[in-house]
């Protein structure tokens, strides 16, 4: 089944009701909304020659034209490879060649950054601007009548997660993926209905544009905030406005909307759920945002390869009080999935009883097909159908799953991960760095800072201007370290390897 199928299906039973909605104004109605779906998904294949199974990359910032375009893509039967929009134009263009999507949707910032890289060299692939009167007049033409026939299993959604030991991989999510993991949301996150409001103040190409497709098939309201991203007072102030507000939130953006909401002496009214996960929550800051705001949140726990669906803290068990074991259970990310199966396993892939730390393994309908073009990461990483995560953890009788550590490098810097490789290999290419080591520190805004390690050539002298601009030329903004701290050496054990633990214990970091 095309995920596409549910859009058609919403614009015959709700074709007048409000979809896509930019702050309060209703930019289409379901009907219109499939028919421009179906329109750019003509456009595709007619102009572009893209066909059933081929990539078509997103490179965009939030947009209603961001789900037009989505929807556009499976409605054709292509398969959608979102890119965050704050990456490097660099790091963009390496996903749409990993990808081989030789189209590329962009808009703005991100089709002048690819537009110039592009000009000066043999072009990987082609650029598609919705701020075009070519993508107005695509969107307004003869459409395909009903989305692409796909199975279940059939490629819908390559979304790119990095680890620390090279370049990001393609998770591939299929049609039967995407359907599991929306089902998910309804047994296990929240309730969804016709009325309510989708806000996505967090990035269409992670955790928040997931969240749509299950809105979809209710009819709900799809908005996208006039500033585009996340803004607390603009989200407060649509909640009010708007009512029956839902939103995806990573933990640090959670913080700075209850900052915000005690300055302004408001409570969130409007907002119905705030979704968080995507980083650690503390557990000083859900009770302080439940003080402030009340019970409207609900947790949840997953990765790029089991998408929004591992565990999940409800609403119920975030107010169980009562509970003898409640502040327990608050600190922890919930309970398995309805469509998923949770284990702790040891370094041998003994399967641990509870209250034992070890590797989180999931299993079920919601996780990846595997990497893309990636045969032994993938192997690496389903073993028997189930995933290994690379998170540390521990499983309470009843099931709840706590957070103990992560055995991947990767920091969680508001709510983003950042691969200390790419941060390292990028500053590696400076003649004045000999040696670095990056590592994330805990931030109270932040969850964790980018801190970089560096040792210098000889006879350089220290200069965080110069290797800040670097880092800008290659890497995007937000991974670049805002710290550098100069060493005569890196700690190293016997075989030559970067002791990444004592660095951090540097800093008291326990990670």
């Amino acid at each position: 089944m095309n995920i596409a199928e549910w859009l058609a299906a919403s614009a015959r039973l709700y074709p007048q009701s409000p979809a896509l909605m930019t702050g309060e104004a209703v930019d289409a109605d379901y009907a219109e909304f499939a028919r421009r779906a179906s329109a750019i998904a003509a456009h595709l294949r007619d102009a572009h020659g893209i066909m059933p199974g081929d990539r078509v990359a997103l490179f965009m910032s939030n947009a209603t034209s961001y789900l037009e375009c989505a929807y556009g893509i499976w409605w054709a039967g292509a398969v959608a490879v979102p890119i965050n929009a704050k990456l490097h134009a660099r790091e963009a263009l390496w996903i749409v060649e990993n990808s081989g999507a030789n189209l590329t949707i962009v808009a703005g910032e991100t089709k002048d950054a690819l537009s110039e890289i592009l000009s000066s060299g043999n072009p990987v692939t082609r650029l598609f601007d919705v701020e075009s009167d070519g993508y107005i007049k695509a969107r307004a033409g003869a459409g395909m009548p009903q989305p692409f026939s796909r199975g279940i299993d059939d490629l819908a959604w390559l979304f790119y997660t990095s680890g620390t030991t090279g370049r990001p991989k393609g998770v591939m999510l299929s049609h039967g993926n995407l359907i599991a993991a929306s089902l998910c949301y309804l047994s296990d996150v929240d309730s969804v209905f016709a009325h309510d409001h989708a806000l996505y103040a967090a990035p269409l190409s992670h955790g928040a544009g997931l969240y749509n497709f299950i809105h979809v098939r209710a009819g709900s309201r799809h908005v996208v905030p006039e500033s585009g991203g996340f803004d607390p007072a603009e989200v407060l102030t649509l909640g009010k406005q708007l009512g029956n507000v839902s939103m995806f939130a990573a933990p640090t953006m959670v913080k700075r909307l209850v900052e915000v909401a005690k300055a302004k002496g408001a409570n969130g009214d409007g907002i119905r759920t705030i979704v968080y996960g995507g980083g650690p929550m503390y557990l000083a800051d859900i009770r302080e945002a439940m003080a402030v705001m009340g019970p409207r949140f609900v947790q949840i726990y997953g990765q790029g390869e089991s998408p929004m669906t591992i565990t999940a803290l409800s609403r119920h068990w975030h107010q169980q009080t009562s509970h003898p074991r409640y502040l327990e259970r608050l600190a922890s990310v919930g309970a398995a999935h309805s469509a998923i199966e949770v284990r702790i396993t040891d370094a041998d892939g003994k399967v641990l009883p509870p209250g034992e730390n070890g590797e989180i393994e999931a299993r079920g309908t919601p996780v990846m097909l595997g990497y893309w073009n990636n045969p032994e990461a993938t192997a690496n990483t389903l073993k028997d159908g189930w995933l290994r995560t690379g998170d540390v953890g521990r499983l309470d009788a009843d099931g709840f799953l706590t957070l103990s550590d992560r055995s991947k490098d990767v920091i969680i810097s508001g709510g983003t991960n950042i691969y200390p490789r790419e941060v390292e290999e990028a500053l590696l290419t400076h003649d004045a760095v000999r040696e670095v080591s990056v590592i994330g520190v805990a931030d109270p805004e932040w969850g964790e800072n980018v801190v970089a390690c560096v040792v210098l050539a000889d006879g350089v002298t220290p200069d965080d201007t110069m290797l800040d601009a670097h880092c800008l030329a290659s890497i995007a903004r937000f991974k670049r370290p805002k710290q550098y701290v100069y060493l005569a050496s890196l700690p190293k054990n016997n075989y030559g390897k970067v002791l990444k633990t004592e660095l951090r214990q540097m800093f008291g970091a326990k990670k």
